[in-house]
């Protein structure tokens, strides 16, 4: 399975958490999701991870592949 870095919406605490797949200790806590998107970008970066943004409701609204994707774009 590949590991994926997501920006989730904190119902208990509002705001937005970096969390890791498969991990439920948050990676970090952010007042707007400009910002933990921001954040989420580089560690993602950094881990070689698809990126998944998700929209205040829970449902996904983005897809950033940072990793080994599978059918890299021809250029």
């Amino acid at each position: 399975m590949t590991k994926s870095t997501h920006v989730v919406p904190n119902k208990e605490k509002g705001g937005w958490d970096i969390k890791q797949s498969g991990g439920q200790r948050s990676s970090g806590h952010f007042d707007t999701k400009k910002d933990a998107v921001d954040r989420a970008r580089i560690i993602s970066q950094n881990q070689n991870t698809e990126l998944t943004i998700h929209n205040k409701d829970g449902k996904i609204s983005e897809k950033d592949s940072h990793g080994n994707d599978p059918y890299p774009p021809k250029g």
